[in-house]
C-alpha cells in the first residue's frame, strides 16, 4: 500500500504539484465565506479547483446537525461516514486548501486532528498561491470518489466545551488566545452576529489571526514563535477561540508550526460564549 509522507503540517504549492498524482494523496477544497457574502464555495469549487480536489463542506454536511451553533464538530459516526464518502481512507494523506489563501483550510486540518487522523496538512497560500505559481486547474463536474472506510477516533485534548473552559479560565496552566480582530476583542466594534455581547473572556489575550499571515501565507516559523512567546509560556496549554471556531484553527496550526504541542480549540467560540448572559465577558 503506497503512503504519501507529509513533510510538515504546512506544504507549499511546489510540494503539492510534485506529489499530486500519488494515489494515497487526497486534496480537499475547504473554502468557506462569512455569512452575508452571497458566495457559494461549492459553486466556486466546481468552477475552479486544483485537479482532483474534492469539496469538504464543514459548514453544512460535516457538522453537528443537532447543534444550534454554526459548523460545530460532528460526532465520530457522522464524520466517519462523510469522510468515507469522499474516498478518504485510513492510509490517506490529506492536503487542505481554501480560496482565500489561509483562512478556512486550518479548520479542516483541526477537524481531522481532533478525529485522530494526523496525516493532514494545509496548502500555504491556498488556491491563490497555486494559481500564481502557474499550476494547472480544472473545472466542471468532478468525478465521484470511490467510497472508502474511514473510522474517526475522537481526541478530546483537541477540543474544549464552554463549561470546561469556564472552569479553567483562571488556571495559570492555560492561556486563552482570541483570533478575532482586536476591536471586537476589546468591544469597540460590534459583533457581526446579531445578539452577541461585545468584549472577551476574562484572562484571554488578543492574537488576531491576521498577525500570523501575510499575503495569504503563514509567517515564517521564527516569527510565529515570537508571537506565541510574547503571550504565553512554553509549558502552557493554549486554548484558541474566535467568532465561530474557524479562524481559531489558524492559531492552532500556527502554534503547532511554532513548536507548541498542548493545543485546544474552543469550538463554540464567541457564537456560544457571547450569546446570553451565562458566561463572563469583559471589555478591558
Amino acid at each position: 500500500m503506497s503512503v504519501t509522507i507529509l513533510p510538515s503540517p504546512l506544504v507549499s504549492p511546489a510540494w503539492l504539484a510534485e506529489h499530486l498524482a500519488q494515489p494515497a494523496l487526497v486534496v480537499l477544497d475547504a473554502s468557506w465565506f462569512l455569512p452575508g457574502t452571497d458566495r457559494s464555495p461549492e459553486q466556486e469549487w466546481q468552477a475552479k479547483r486544483i485537479p482532483g480536489a474534492r469539496f469538504f463542506d464543514f459548514d453544512d454536511k460535516v457538522s453537528d446537525p443537532d447543534s444550534e451553533l454554526p459548523h460545530m464538530l460532528p460526532g465520530e459516526s457522522l464524520f466517519s461516514q462523510a469522510v468515507s464518502e469522499l474516498g478518504i481512507a485510513p492510509h490517506s494523506s490529506i492536503v487542505v486548501y481554501d480560496s482565500h489563501g489561509v483562512f478556512s483550510a486550518p479548520r479542516v486540518w483541526w477537524m481531522f486532528r481532533a478525529m485522530g487522523h494526523n496525516s493532514v496538512a494545509v496548502l500555504d497560500g491556498g488556491l491563490p498561491a497555486w494559481e500564481a505559481a502557474g499550476y494547472a486547474l480544472e473545472s466542471g463536474e468532478a468525478a465521484t470518489p470511490q467510497p472508502s472506510t474511514f473510522q474517526a477516533t475522537y481526541q478530546p485534548d483537541w477540543v474544549i466545551d464552554a463549561e470546561t473552559l469556564h472552569q479553567q479560565l483562571e488556571t495559570p496552566e492555560c492561556q486563552v488566545l482570541d483570533a478575532r480582530p482586536a476591536a471586537r476583542f476589546y468591544g469597540t466594534q460590534p459583533e457581526p452576529r446579531a445578539g452577541m455581547r461585545s468584549g472577551h473572556m476574562p484572562q484571554a489575550k488578543s492574537l488576531p489571526f491576521s498577525q500570523l499571515v501575510k499575503n495569504g501565507c503563514f509567517l515564517d516559523v521564527e516569527q510565529l514563535r515570537q508571537r506565541f512567546d510574547a503571550l504565553s509560556d512554553q509549558e502552557q496549554r493554549l486554548i484558541f477561540t474566535c467568532g465561530s471556531g474557524v479562524t481559531a484553527c489558524i492559531l492552532a496550526l500556527a502554534a503547532e508550526l511554532a513548536g507548541r504541542d498542548r493545543l485546544t480549540v474552543y469550538d463554540g467560540s464567541w457564537a456560544e460564549w457571547g450569546s446570553g448572559m451565562k458566561y463572563p465577558v469583559v471589555q478591558s
